[in-house]
């Protein structure tokens, strides 16, 4: 069966990390968020209604041909905004097109401690598929923003899926945290 998996979590606890090895023990494909909006960037500042409005528009259709492709599934990274309506209809709406298909959904929560997630934004890995986080005293404090404004990790119990998994990665490496996340979906 084909799989969607939808990682989630706050700034960097390692949700494309995690994807790239996922992206080497499985068929999965990555389409983690910052290539939407690191594509639409120097055009149009994300946050702006254009930005925002044109990486909204690019996933859509990216999740519409995974969706009819005959991929064995694509792996999706996103901040989400727990106590924000408009990120729950966003993964309502973005599951709904995988779902449609006949696509298995497969959610993944990742949280870790705030120090840790500040050493992983200045990491190369990040730093070399994110240009827009390369400015690391303006990513450190919109990291700890971030933080303080919004609950970007799930209370007990607040996600009811049965293909959901939340880990708290601080201490393992993505490899380990990719294992965990195969064997749990048998991806």
């Amino acid at each position: 069966m084909k799989k969607f998996v939808l990682i989630v979590g706050p700034q960097a606890v390692g949700k494309m990390t995690v994807g790239h090895e996922l992206e080497k023990i499985t068929q999965l494909k990555l389409f983690h968020n910052h290539l939407t909006i690191e594509l639409v960037q120097p055009f149009f500042d994300y946050g702006t209604p254009a930005g925002n409005r044109l990486v909204k528009l690019f996933r859509r259709e990216m999740f519409e041909e995974f969706a009819k492709s005959d991929m064995y599934g694509v792996v999706f990274t996103w901040v989400w905004a727990f106590d924000h309506q408009t990120d729950w209809d966003y993964v309502k709406e973005t599951t709904a097109i995988f779902e449609s298909k006949g696509v298995e959904v497969c959610m993944v929560e990742l949280h870790a401690d705030i120090e840790e997630r500040i050493e992983r934004n200045k990491s190369d890995h990040r730093l070399t598929h994110k240009a827009t986080k390369r400015d690391i005293e303006w990513s450190e404090a919109h990291l700890k923003e971030a933080a303080h404004k919004y609950r970007l990790n799930s209370l007990d119990g607040e996600i009811t899926r049965e293909n959901y998994i939340k880990i708290n990665n601080t201490h393992l490496t993505a490899a380990e945290t990719a294992k965990m996340i195969q064997e749990r979906f048998n991806l």
